[in-house]
C-alpha cells in the first residue's frame, strides 16, 4: 500500500458475537467520515451485525462482499466467513459462536497473508470456548506469531504516549521468575526498541525497565534477579549507546508518574504492566503486537458478555485500535 496513492484496507474480525465485539465495531464505524481514512472489512456473520444494529436501534450501512476482491473502498464491508447461520444468544458462551469467531480469524488471516489487507484488528474472543475449536493459543498475539513463523514477538500496550511491553505475558505467577532470563530480557528490549523506532517513528527511544521484585530487589535483600539478570542486561545496552534505564521499583515508578519521561516501559510480568495501564487508560488502550512483519492491534478489553446487546459498551478502545493500526501503516510506509 502506497499511502499517497490509496487508502489502506483494514480487516476487522468480529470476535465472539455473543459478547460486545459487534457492538463496539458498529459504534466505532458508525461515523461515515472514518471512510476517508481507510476501508474497513469486517470478517464474520453479517446477520450478527444486523442483529446488534437493531438491538442498538441505530443506523449502520454496510456492503456484503463475497470476497476481499469484491469490497468497495467507500463502504463498510462485511465478508461472510461461514456457510452456517449464526445462532446469536447475547451474553451466552456457546460452541457455535466460538466456531464462527475462529472461521472469521482464519479467513482474515488468509487475506492478510496474501497482502490483501494492510492491517488486522481483532475483536475479543473467549479463550476457553476457543479451545474446544482446537485453538491452541493463549492470545491473538501467539496466534499471529505462529502463523508468521516469528521466533519472538512482544505484547505492547499503547495509549497516547504510554507504551508498556511485557517480558512474560500469559504465564502463571509462580513461573515468572524462571522465565525472566538474560536472553528473554535482551529479546524483549530489542523488540520494544525496534518497534518504537520503526512503528512509532522515535529515532532514539528512551526505555524504562522495571524490576521484578518489590523495591527492585533492594540491592539483593528481597531478590537477586535485579543484580544478577536485569541490571547487567541494561548496562550492556547502555554500552551500545542505547537509552535504556532501570531497574525501577514498579510502585513508585507509576506512583511518581515517571512513565511520562519515557517512550516505552518494560514490565516483567502481566499484572505489573497491565494493572497500571488499565488504571490509566482502560477505555482507550490498545494491544499492539510488536516484532511481526504484519500489523495487528486489538482493543484492551475482553468479550464482556454481561454487556452484550445493552448499548453500554464503550467503543473508544476499538476506535483507538483502528487508528493505531492506521498510524503504524503510515509509519512503516513512510519510514521504509
Amino acid at each position: 500500500m502506497q499511502v499517497q496513492d490509496s487508502k489502506p484496507t483494514i480487516g476487522i474480525t468480529l470476535g465472539n458475537y455473543n459478547g460486545i465485539g459487534p457492538t463496539v465495531i458498529i459504534k466505532a464505524l458508525a461515523n461515515d467520515s472514518i471512510l476517508k481514512y481507510f476501508t474497513p472489512v469486517i470478517y464474520g456473520a453479517p446477520h450478527a451485525i444486523s442483529y446488534y444494529r437493531d438491538a442498538l436501534n441505530t443506523t449502520f450501512h454496510y456492503f456484503q462482499a463475497a470476497s476481499i476482491q469484491a469490497t468497495r473502498p467507500h463502504k463498510v464491508n462485511i465478508i461472510q466467513c461461514s456457510p452456517e447461520e449464526p445462532s446469536i444468544v447475547p451474553g451466552k458462551i456457546t460452541e457455535v459462536a466460538a466456531k464462527h469467531a475462529l472461521q472469521a480469524l482464519q479467513k482474515a488471516t488468509e487475506d492478510l497473508k496474501s497482502k490483501q489487507l494492510d492491517a488486522i484488528v481483532t475483536a475479543p474472543i473467549h479463550q476457553q470456548s476457543m479451545k474446544v475449536q482446537r485453538f491452541k493459543f493463549t492470545s491473538h498475539t501467539k496466534f499471529f506469531q505462529k502463523n508468521w513463523g516469528a521466533k519472538d514477538c512482544l505484547k505492547l500496550m499503547v495509549a497516547e504516549e504510554l507504551r508498556i511491553g511485557i517480558v512474560t505475558s500469559h504465564v502463571p505467577l509462580q513461573k515468572v521468575a524462571q522465565r525472566v532470563t538474560k536472553g528473554r530480557l535482551e529479546s524483549t528490549i530489542h523488540l520494544l526498541h525496534t518497534s518504537l523506532q520503526n512503528d512509532f517513528g522515535i529515532s532514539k527511544p528512551q526505555i524504562a525497565v522495571l524490576g521484578l521484585n518489590p523495591h527492585a530487589g533492594e540491592e539483593g535483600l528481597v531478590g537477586k534477579e535485579e543484580q544478577n539478570i536485569i541490571s547487567p542486561v541494561i548496562n550492556a545496552w547502555k554500552e551500545k549507546g542505547k537509552l535504556i534505564f532501570g531497574p525501577y521499583a514498579a510502585d513508585s515508578f507509576f506512583g511518581k508518574m515517571l512513565y511520562r519521561k519515557f517512550d516505552g516501559v518494560l514490565a516483567m510480568y502481566h499484572d505489573q504492566g497491565l494493572i497500571p495501564f488499565k488504571t490509566l487508560a482502560f477505555e482507550r488502550g490498545v494491544n499492539f503486537t510488536a516484532g511481526l512483519p504484519i500489523i495487528h492491534t486489538s482493543p484492551d478489553h475482553g468479550a464482556a458478555f454481561e454487556l452484550a446487546a445493552k448499548n453500554q459498551a464503550d467503543e473508544c478502545s476499538m476506535r483507538a485500535a483502528l487508528f493505531l493500526a492506521l498510524e503504524v501503516i503510515k509509519q512503516r510506509v513512510l519510514g521504509s
